[in-house]
Protein backbone atom coordinates (compact mmCIF):
# COMPACT_ATOMS: atom_id res chain seq x y z
CA UNK A 1 0.00 0.00 0.00
CA UNK A 2 1.53 3.87 -0.85
CA UNK A 3 2.36 5.39 2.01
CA UNK A 4 0.42 8.23 2.73
CA UNK A 5 1.98 11.91 2.00
CA UNK A 6 3.77 13.38 5.06
CA UNK A 7 3.14 17.43 5.85
CA UNK A 8 4.99 19.42 8.55
CA UNK A 9 3.46 22.72 9.79
CA UNK A 10 4.35 25.48 12.15
CA UNK A 11 2.07 27.98 12.65
CA UNK A 12 3.16 31.86 13.83
CA UNK A 13 1.12 34.78 14.98
CA UNK A 14 -2.02 35.42 16.96
CA UNK A 15 -5.18 32.96 17.03
CA UNK A 16 -6.75 33.93 14.57
CA UNK A 17 -3.90 32.32 12.55
CA UNK A 18 -3.85 29.26 14.51
CA UNK A 19 -7.69 28.68 13.52
CA UNK A 20 -6.93 29.35 9.99
CA UNK A 21 -3.57 26.20 10.23
CA UNK A 22 -6.77 24.00 11.90
CA UNK A 23 -8.66 24.49 9.43
CA UNK A 24 -6.23 24.18 6.83
CA UNK A 25 -4.70 20.65 8.85
CA UNK A 26 -8.53 19.38 8.88
CA UNK A 27 -9.09 19.40 5.40
CA UNK A 28 -5.31 17.86 4.66
CA UNK A 29 -6.24 15.36 7.55
CA UNK A 30 -9.41 14.57 5.66
CA UNK A 31 -7.85 13.95 2.39
CA UNK A 32 -5.60 11.25 3.89
CA UNK A 33 -1.92 13.81 4.21
CA UNK A 34 -0.76 12.88 7.34
CA UNK A 35 1.46 15.43 10.06
CA UNK A 36 5.09 14.95 10.39
CA UNK A 37 6.48 16.37 14.15
CA UNK A 38 9.62 17.29 12.32
CA UNK A 39 10.19 19.29 8.88
CA UNK A 40 12.83 16.56 7.73
CA UNK A 41 10.79 13.43 8.01
CA UNK A 42 8.23 15.14 6.30
CA UNK A 43 7.77 15.31 1.91
CA UNK A 44 6.75 18.94 2.61
CA UNK A 45 6.31 22.17 5.51
CA UNK A 46 3.59 24.41 5.51
CA UNK A 47 4.04 28.01 7.04
CA UNK A 48 1.53 29.98 8.34
CA UNK A 49 3.42 33.43 8.73
CA UNK A 50 2.47 37.03 10.47
CA UNK A 51 3.24 40.36 8.82
CA UNK A 52 2.09 42.41 11.97
CA UNK A 53 5.30 43.65 12.79
CA UNK A 54 8.19 43.82 11.55
CA UNK A 55 9.93 41.98 14.31
CA UNK A 56 6.95 39.04 13.22
CA UNK A 57 8.13 39.28 9.63
CA UNK A 58 11.92 38.51 11.22
CA UNK A 59 10.15 35.66 12.91
CA UNK A 60 8.34 34.17 9.95
CA UNK A 61 11.02 34.71 7.61
CA UNK A 62 13.17 32.60 10.39
CA UNK A 63 10.98 29.92 10.80
CA UNK A 64 10.40 30.00 6.23
CA UNK A 65 14.53 29.94 6.22
CA UNK A 66 14.26 26.76 8.82
CA UNK A 67 12.19 24.83 6.36
CA UNK A 68 13.78 25.64 3.74
CA UNK A 69 17.54 24.02 5.07
CA UNK A 70 15.91 21.11 7.00
CA UNK A 71 13.55 20.14 4.17
CA UNK A 72 13.65 22.65 0.95
CA UNK A 73 9.83 22.15 0.01
CA UNK A 74 7.94 24.77 1.37
CA UNK A 75 4.58 26.31 0.97
CA UNK A 76 3.75 29.80 2.15
CA UNK A 77 0.86 31.21 3.75
CA UNK A 78 -0.55 33.79 6.11
CA UNK A 79 -0.71 37.34 6.77
CA UNK A 80 2.68 38.02 5.55
CA UNK A 81 1.82 36.23 2.26
CA UNK A 82 -0.29 38.79 1.41
CA UNK A 83 2.99 40.90 0.82
CA UNK A 84 5.33 38.31 -0.90
CA UNK A 85 8.47 40.70 -2.32
CA UNK A 86 10.00 40.42 1.12
CA UNK A 87 9.74 36.01 1.18
CA UNK A 88 10.18 35.81 -2.79
CA UNK A 89 13.37 38.37 -2.49
CA UNK A 90 15.04 36.33 0.62
CA UNK A 91 13.68 32.79 -0.24
CA UNK A 92 13.17 32.18 -3.88
CA UNK A 93 12.91 28.77 -4.02
CA UNK A 94 9.41 28.92 -2.05
CA UNK A 95 6.93 26.62 -3.73
CA UNK A 96 3.80 28.80 -3.55
CA UNK A 97 3.06 32.14 -1.25
CA UNK A 98 -0.45 32.61 -0.55
CA UNK A 99 -2.06 35.51 1.66
CA UNK A 100 -4.44 34.98 4.88
CA UNK A 101 -7.50 32.59 4.68
CA UNK A 102 -7.11 31.52 1.00
CA UNK A 103 -7.38 28.02 2.29
CA UNK A 104 -8.44 26.98 -1.13
CA UNK A 105 -4.71 28.10 -2.51
CA UNK A 106 -2.78 26.34 0.57
CA UNK A 107 -4.50 23.20 -1.01
CA UNK A 108 -4.23 23.51 -4.47
CA UNK A 109 -0.56 24.08 -3.87
CA UNK A 110 0.53 20.42 -1.58
CA UNK A 111 -1.97 19.07 -4.78
CA UNK A 112 0.37 20.30 -7.25
CA UNK A 113 3.35 19.21 -5.05
CA UNK A 114 1.77 16.38 -3.33
CA UNK A 115 -1.29 14.46 -4.73
CA UNK A 116 -3.17 13.14 -2.19
CA UNK A 117 -3.36 9.03 -2.06
CA UNK A 118 -6.72 8.29 -0.88
CA UNK A 119 -7.20 5.36 1.03
CA UNK A 120 -11.33 4.60 2.06
CA UNK A 121 -10.13 3.37 5.38
CA UNK A 122 -7.52 5.97 6.61
CA UNK A 123 -9.14 8.92 5.11
CA UNK A 124 -11.20 9.64 8.28
CA UNK A 125 -11.19 12.95 10.30
CA UNK A 126 -13.11 13.55 13.68
CA UNK A 127 -16.26 15.60 13.03
CA UNK A 128 -14.82 18.55 14.48
CA UNK A 129 -11.77 19.21 13.06
CA UNK A 130 -8.12 18.24 13.67
CA UNK A 131 -7.26 21.14 16.61
CA UNK A 132 -3.58 22.59 17.36
CA UNK A 133 -5.04 23.09 20.73
CA UNK A 134 -5.51 21.21 23.47
CA UNK A 135 -8.50 19.21 23.72
CA UNK A 136 -10.64 20.70 26.28
CA UNK A 137 -10.40 24.15 24.77
CA UNK A 138 -10.43 26.00 21.14
CA UNK A 139 -10.42 29.20 19.49
CA UNK A 140 -14.40 29.87 17.45
CA UNK A 141 -13.47 32.52 14.77
CA UNK A 142 -16.63 34.45 14.25
CA UNK A 143 -15.42 36.44 11.54
CA UNK A 144 -12.65 37.71 8.82
CA UNK A 145 -11.34 41.14 8.55
CA UNK A 146 -11.96 44.63 10.07
CA UNK A 147 -13.53 47.88 9.18
CA UNK A 148 -11.35 49.91 11.40
CA UNK A 149 -8.92 51.73 9.89
CA UNK A 150 -6.22 52.23 13.53
CA UNK A 151 -3.46 54.25 11.42
CA UNK A 152 -0.79 52.33 13.32
CA UNK A 153 -2.22 48.86 12.05
CA UNK A 154 -2.29 47.26 8.48
CA UNK A 155 -4.50 44.08 9.03
CA UNK A 156 -7.61 45.66 6.84
CA UNK A 157 -4.93 45.53 4.15
CA UNK A 158 -3.92 42.41 4.77
CA UNK A 159 -6.93 40.92 5.50
CA UNK A 160 -9.87 42.98 4.21
CA UNK A 161 -12.72 44.61 5.63
CA UNK A 162 -15.37 42.70 7.90
CA UNK A 163 -16.74 39.48 6.89
CA UNK A 164 -18.89 38.00 9.27
CA UNK A 165 -20.19 34.15 9.42
CA UNK A 166 -23.88 33.24 9.67
CA UNK A 167 -24.85 32.84 13.36
CA UNK A 168 -25.77 29.41 12.74
CA UNK A 169 -22.75 28.31 11.11
CA UNK A 170 -20.83 30.10 14.04
CA UNK A 171 -23.17 27.85 16.14
CA UNK A 172 -23.02 24.60 14.21
CA UNK A 173 -18.87 24.75 14.80
CA UNK A 174 -19.45 25.41 18.58
CA UNK A 175 -22.02 22.12 19.03
CA UNK A 176 -20.16 20.00 17.73
CA UNK A 177 -16.94 21.08 18.98
CA UNK A 178 -18.28 21.08 22.96
CA UNK A 179 -19.78 17.61 21.71
CA UNK A 180 -16.01 16.39 21.11
CA UNK A 181 -15.51 17.47 25.24
CA UNK A 182 -14.35 21.08 24.23
CA UNK A 183 -15.31 23.06 27.72
CA UNK A 184 -13.64 26.55 26.83
CA UNK A 185 -14.98 28.52 23.87
CA UNK A 186 -12.24 31.15 22.59
CA UNK A 187 -14.50 34.01 20.72
CA UNK A 188 -12.09 35.39 18.38
CA UNK A 189 -11.89 37.95 15.36
CA UNK A 190 -10.35 41.04 14.09
CA UNK A 191 -13.21 42.45 15.92
CA UNK A 192 -15.25 40.74 18.25
CA UNK A 193 -17.92 43.56 18.77
CA UNK A 194 -18.73 44.47 15.42
CA UNK A 195 -19.79 40.92 14.06
CA UNK A 196 -22.57 41.03 11.55
CA UNK A 197 -22.57 44.66 10.79
CA UNK A 198 -21.49 43.92 7.32
CA UNK A 199 -24.32 41.74 6.82
CA UNK A 200 -27.03 43.91 8.94
CA UNK A 201 -27.47 41.74 11.70
CA UNK A 202 -28.88 39.16 8.88
CA UNK A 203 -31.31 35.88 10.66
CA UNK A 204 -30.12 32.62 10.41
CA UNK A 205 -31.89 29.38 11.18
CA UNK A 206 -30.67 27.80 14.55
CA UNK A 207 -33.07 25.13 16.01
CA UNK A 208 -36.30 25.83 16.34
CA UNK A 209 -35.34 29.96 15.71
CA UNK A 210 -34.18 32.31 14.05
CA UNK A 211 -30.48 34.13 15.43
CA UNK A 212 -29.33 37.50 14.36
CA UNK A 213 -25.66 37.71 13.45
CA UNK A 214 -25.33 40.28 16.43
CA UNK A 215 -22.50 40.20 18.86
CA UNK A 216 -25.13 39.85 21.84
CA UNK A 217 -27.30 37.30 20.24
CA UNK A 218 -24.07 35.56 19.31
CA UNK A 219 -22.53 35.54 23.38
CA UNK A 220 -26.46 34.46 24.36
CA UNK A 221 -26.81 30.88 22.16
CA UNK A 222 -23.14 30.16 22.67
CA UNK A 223 -23.55 30.68 26.69
CA UNK A 224 -26.74 28.07 26.19
CA UNK A 225 -24.06 25.22 24.73
CA UNK A 226 -22.90 24.39 28.11
CA UNK A 227 -19.01 25.44 27.79
CA UNK A 228 -16.91 28.30 29.56
CA UNK A 229 -17.56 31.63 26.84
CA UNK A 230 -14.72 33.85 26.71
CA UNK A 231 -14.84 37.12 24.53
CA UNK A 232 -11.80 38.59 23.46
CA UNK A 233 -10.57 41.18 20.83
CA UNK A 234 -13.93 43.11 21.94
CA UNK A 235 -13.93 47.11 20.84
CA UNK A 236 -15.87 49.02 23.02
CA UNK A 237 -18.67 49.89 21.34
CA UNK A 238 -21.61 51.02 23.11
CA UNK A 239 -23.43 47.63 22.63
CA UNK A 240 -21.26 45.99 24.80
CA UNK A 241 -22.61 47.13 27.41
CA UNK A 242 -25.76 44.39 27.01
CA UNK A 243 -23.58 41.62 27.37
CA UNK A 244 -22.35 42.20 31.12
CA UNK A 245 -26.03 40.93 31.68
CA UNK A 246 -25.28 37.53 30.66
CA UNK A 247 -21.98 37.65 32.86
CA UNK A 248 -24.19 38.85 35.63
CA UNK A 249 -26.62 35.37 34.99
CA UNK A 250 -23.68 32.94 34.22
CA UNK A 251 -23.99 32.44 30.58
CA UNK A 252 -20.56 33.49 29.48
CA UNK A 253 -17.41 33.78 31.39
CA UNK A 254 -17.25 37.12 33.27
CA UNK A 255 -14.34 38.93 31.14
CA UNK A 256 -13.47 40.93 28.53
CA UNK A 257 -10.46 41.16 26.23
CA UNK A 258 -10.99 45.03 25.20
CA UNK A 259 -7.97 46.71 23.45
CA UNK A 260 -7.59 49.90 24.57
CA UNK A 261 -4.20 50.94 23.23
CA UNK A 262 -4.39 54.32 25.36
CA UNK A 263 -5.88 56.39 27.20
CA UNK A 264 -4.99 59.93 26.00
CA UNK A 265 -7.62 62.02 23.90
CA UNK A 266 -4.77 63.24 21.84
CA UNK A 267 -3.23 59.72 21.10
CA UNK A 268 -6.47 57.71 20.45
CA UNK A 269 -7.18 60.25 18.22
CA UNK A 270 -4.01 59.94 16.37
CA UNK A 271 -3.98 56.32 16.39
CA UNK A 272 -7.76 56.53 15.10
CA UNK A 273 -9.50 54.25 17.42
CA UNK A 274 -13.03 53.58 16.94
CA UNK A 275 -15.35 54.13 20.22
CA UNK A 276 -16.41 56.60 22.01
CA UNK A 277 -13.34 56.14 24.54
CA UNK A 278 -13.56 59.40 27.04
CA UNK A 279 -16.18 57.72 28.54
CA UNK A 280 -14.68 54.29 29.49
CA UNK A 281 -13.59 55.18 32.43
CA UNK A 282 -17.22 55.72 33.81
CA UNK A 283 -18.18 52.50 31.51
CA UNK A 284 -15.66 50.11 33.31
CA UNK A 285 -17.34 51.73 36.53
CA UNK A 286 -20.59 50.41 35.50
CA UNK A 287 -19.51 47.09 34.70
CA UNK A 288 -18.24 46.27 37.61
CA UNK A 289 -20.81 47.31 39.89
CA UNK A 290 -23.19 45.22 37.40
CA UNK A 291 -20.94 42.38 37.64
CA UNK A 292 -18.54 42.73 40.32
CA UNK A 293 -16.21 39.53 38.96
CA UNK A 294 -15.75 40.96 35.72
CA UNK A 295 -11.98 40.78 34.54
CA UNK A 296 -10.49 42.86 32.47
CA UNK A 297 -7.56 42.27 30.22
CA UNK A 298 -6.25 44.88 27.64
CA UNK A 299 -3.12 45.99 25.52
CA UNK A 300 -1.68 49.12 25.24
CA UNK A 301 1.03 50.92 23.34
CA UNK A 302 3.87 53.01 24.28
CA UNK A 303 6.00 55.73 22.19
CA UNK A 304 3.53 56.33 19.92
CA UNK A 305 4.32 58.96 17.38
CA UNK A 306 4.07 62.58 19.04
CA UNK A 307 3.02 60.93 22.90
CA UNK A 308 4.27 63.46 25.04
CA UNK A 309 5.27 63.24 28.54
CA UNK A 310 2.22 64.16 29.71
CA UNK A 311 0.01 62.02 27.28
CA UNK A 312 2.03 59.22 29.22
CA UNK A 313 1.13 60.38 32.67
CA UNK A 314 -2.37 60.32 31.36
CA UNK A 315 -2.21 56.99 30.57
CA UNK A 316 -0.46 55.88 33.90
CA UNK A 317 -3.37 57.75 35.80
CA UNK A 318 -5.73 56.22 33.74
CA UNK A 319 -4.74 52.66 34.10
CA UNK A 320 -4.63 53.38 37.86
CA UNK A 321 -8.49 54.06 38.14
CA UNK A 322 -9.45 51.58 35.65
CA UNK A 323 -8.09 48.73 37.43
CA UNK A 324 -7.16 46.85 34.20
CA UNK A 325 -6.49 43.21 35.74
CA UNK A 326 -4.43 41.96 33.06
CA UNK A 327 -2.39 43.60 30.67
CA UNK A 328 0.32 43.65 27.63
CA UNK A 329 2.48 46.45 26.48
CA UNK A 330 3.75 47.20 22.92
CA UNK A 331 6.40 49.43 22.33
CA UNK A 332 5.21 50.90 19.06
CA UNK A 333 7.27 49.83 15.76
CA UNK A 334 6.36 51.35 12.34
CA UNK A 335 4.45 49.25 10.25
CA UNK A 336 5.34 49.48 6.82
CA UNK A 337 2.32 50.30 5.02
CA UNK A 338 0.56 52.42 8.31
CA UNK A 339 -0.66 55.86 8.17
CA UNK A 340 0.73 56.19 11.16
CA UNK A 341 4.19 56.38 9.88
CA UNK A 342 3.62 60.05 8.28
CA UNK A 343 2.57 61.34 11.73
CA UNK A 344 6.26 62.58 12.46
CA UNK A 345 7.29 63.44 16.04
CA UNK A 346 8.97 60.00 16.79
CA UNK A 347 9.30 58.86 20.78
CA UNK A 348 13.09 57.57 21.03
CA UNK A 349 14.04 53.80 21.70
CA UNK A 350 15.09 55.06 25.02
CA UNK A 351 11.78 56.65 26.01
CA UNK A 352 10.00 54.00 24.93
CA UNK A 353 11.69 51.80 26.99
CA UNK A 354 11.86 53.89 29.40
CA UNK A 355 7.99 54.52 29.12
CA UNK A 356 7.51 50.50 28.99
CA UNK A 357 9.15 49.74 32.58
CA UNK A 358 7.19 52.16 34.28
CA UNK A 359 3.39 51.46 32.54
CA UNK A 360 4.67 47.23 33.55
CA UNK A 361 5.81 48.27 36.94
CA UNK A 362 2.63 50.11 37.78
CA UNK A 363 0.61 47.79 36.38
CA UNK A 364 2.60 44.70 38.36
CA UNK A 365 0.91 46.74 41.53
CA UNK A 366 -2.59 46.62 40.41
CA UNK A 367 -2.55 43.19 39.11
CA UNK A 368 -1.24 41.72 42.47
CA UNK A 369 -3.70 44.22 44.18
CA UNK A 370 -7.14 42.58 42.52
CA UNK A 371 -5.36 39.10 42.89
CA UNK A 372 -4.72 39.50 46.35
CA UNK A 373 -8.72 40.06 47.03
CA UNK A 374 -9.21 36.53 45.26
CA UNK A 375 -7.31 35.08 48.10
CA UNK A 376 -9.72 32.93 50.64
CA UNK A 377 -12.49 32.84 47.68
CA UNK A 378 -13.55 29.47 46.07
CA UNK A 379 -12.87 29.45 42.14
CA UNK A 380 -13.72 26.94 39.87
CA UNK A 381 -10.52 26.57 37.80
CA UNK A 382 -10.06 24.19 34.44
CA UNK A 383 -7.06 22.27 34.56
CA UNK A 384 -4.40 22.46 31.47
CA UNK A 385 -1.76 20.18 32.89
CA UNK A 386 -0.96 18.01 35.44
CA UNK A 387 2.44 17.21 37.64
CA UNK A 388 3.09 14.55 40.11
CA UNK A 389 2.22 16.85 43.03
CA UNK A 390 1.00 20.22 41.35
CA UNK A 391 -1.58 21.06 38.80
CA UNK A 392 -1.82 24.31 36.58
CA UNK A 393 -5.19 25.54 35.44
CA UNK A 394 -7.35 29.00 34.86
CA UNK A 395 -9.97 30.65 36.53
CA UNK A 396 -12.52 32.04 34.89
CA UNK A 397 -10.29 35.40 34.85
CA UNK A 398 -7.53 33.54 32.61
CA UNK A 399 -7.65 33.03 29.23
CA UNK A 400 -4.50 30.70 28.06
CA UNK A 401 -1.31 31.64 27.07
CA UNK A 402 -1.69 35.33 27.60
CA UNK A 403 -3.37 36.03 31.33
CA UNK A 404 -2.12 33.89 34.93
CA UNK A 405 -2.51 30.92 35.97
CA UNK A 406 -3.50 28.84 39.32
CA UNK A 407 -1.22 26.23 40.84
CA UNK A 408 -3.36 23.58 42.84
CA UNK A 409 -2.42 20.44 45.50
CA UNK A 410 -4.73 18.00 45.28
CA UNK A 411 -5.36 14.86 47.19
CA UNK A 412 -6.56 12.83 44.09
CA UNK A 413 -5.21 12.80 40.88
CA UNK A 414 -6.61 15.66 38.29
CA UNK A 415 -7.33 15.18 34.35
CA UNK A 416 -6.59 17.54 32.05
CA UNK A 417 -9.47 19.18 30.86
CA UNK A 418 -11.42 18.75 34.42
CA UNK A 419 -13.08 21.83 36.11
CA UNK A 420 -12.86 21.98 39.97
CA UNK A 421 -13.39 23.93 42.73
CA UNK A 422 -10.64 25.27 44.32
CA UNK A 423 -9.79 27.35 47.44
CA UNK A 424 -7.01 29.82 46.68
CA UNK A 425 -4.50 30.49 49.74
CA UNK A 426 -1.86 32.61 47.79
CA UNK A 427 -1.47 35.53 45.38
CA UNK A 428 1.47 36.50 44.31
CA UNK A 429 1.81 39.47 41.19
CA UNK A 430 0.39 37.09 38.14
CA UNK A 431 -0.93 33.78 38.98
CA UNK A 432 -3.02 32.38 41.97
CA UNK A 433 -1.92 29.29 44.52
CA UNK A 434 -4.32 27.06 45.91
CA UNK A 435 -6.24 23.75 46.66
CA UNK A 436 -8.60 21.64 45.71
CA UNK A 437 -11.79 21.75 47.29
CA UNK A 438 -13.92 19.43 48.89
CA UNK A 439 -12.35 16.30 51.02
Amino acid sequence: MERAPRISFTSLGCPKALVDSERIITRLRAEGYELARKHDGADIVIVNTCGFLDSAKQESLGAIGEAMAENGKVIVTGCMGAEPEQIEAAYPGVLSITGPQQYESVLEAVHRALPPVHNPHLDLVPPQGVKLTPRHYAYLKISEGCNNRCSFCIIPKLRGDLVSRPANDVLREAERLVAAGVKELLVISQDTSAYGVDVKYAESPWKDRQVRAKFFDLAKELGELGAWVRLQYVYPYPHVDEVIGLMTEGKILPYLDIPFQHASPEVLKAMKRPAAQEKTLARIKKWREQCPDLTLRSTFIVGFPGETDSDFAYLLDWLEEAEIDRLGCFKYEPVAGAASNAIGHAVSDEVKQERWNALMARQQKISARRLKRKVGTRQQIIIDEVGPTVAKGRSKADAPQIDGAVYLSSRRPLKVGEIVTAKIERADQYDLHGSVAGF
